[in-house]
């Protein structure tokens, strides 16, 4: 192996919504892989609000939950215009850590635990009903769903520039483990002319 083959960085951008179980497992997975291997991830917001916006084939218990996920998404957008990109990836595992760990429900909640915790205004909290920062959320969603399609979800992650819904995960793999995950799946972005495997998941999401 080269000197620059062994120092070489892969990217990867990963859009996620903060309320989504299945990308919180993934999102846990790349934070291991970065441990393993030379990557460098950049994380973006979309949100299952917008992808299922004025849809009528979901259920009724999904309405509800997409009514009421604008407003984490809403509020780390906010952060990240008013403060920075760098206050994305911890909004985002603070609020994904009450919601998905300690299975907090109450997101008015999850959003003042989550602002404080990382030392943002307590008054961002007011974003998360009101619609603006929603040019910047819906451009942000729009850049990773045009990579992929409109029949997807989250998460969204691009490996160098090639982009796919997932993967898709139960489980996070620890380690090494993560790192063999990330192999393949860079190998399978590799190839211009794939696009999907898939199966029926037979069971849900673990948060740790």
């Amino acid at each position: 192996m080269t000197e620059n083959n062994a120092t070489a960085v892969e990217t990867a951008d990963f859009w996620f919504d903060p309320t989504c179980p299945y990308a919180w497992a993934t999102s846990r997975w790349i934070c291991e892989v970065e441990q393993v291997r030379s990557i460098k991830v950049n994380w973006h917001v979309m949100s299952l609000s917008v992808l299922n916006e004025n849809r009528e084939d979901i259920s009724e218990d999904y309405k509800a939950h997409v009514a009421k996920a604008w407003g984490p998404v809403r509020v780390i957008t906010a952060a990240a215009q008013e403060h920075g990109n760098q206050f994305i990836k911890p909004l985002y595992d603070a609020m994904g850590t009450e919601i998905h760990v300690n299975g907090n429900r109450d997101l008015d909640n999850v959003i003042a635990k989550a602002l404080a915790e990382v030392g943002l205004p307590a008054e961002l909290a007011a974003v998360a009903t009101t619609d603006r920062y929603d040019v910047a959320l819906r451009a942000s969603h729009a850049e990773g769903i045009n990579q992929v399609g409109q029949d997807v979800g989250t998460p969204i992650v691009a490996f160098n520039d090639t982009a796919f819904f997932g993967p898709v995960i139960t489980r996070i793999p620890r380690g090494e483990e993560a790192g063999k995950l990330w192999d393949a799946t860079l190998t399978l972005a590799g190839f211009p002319y794939f696009f999907e495997i898939k199966r029926s998941r037979t069971e849900e999401p673990q948060a740790r």
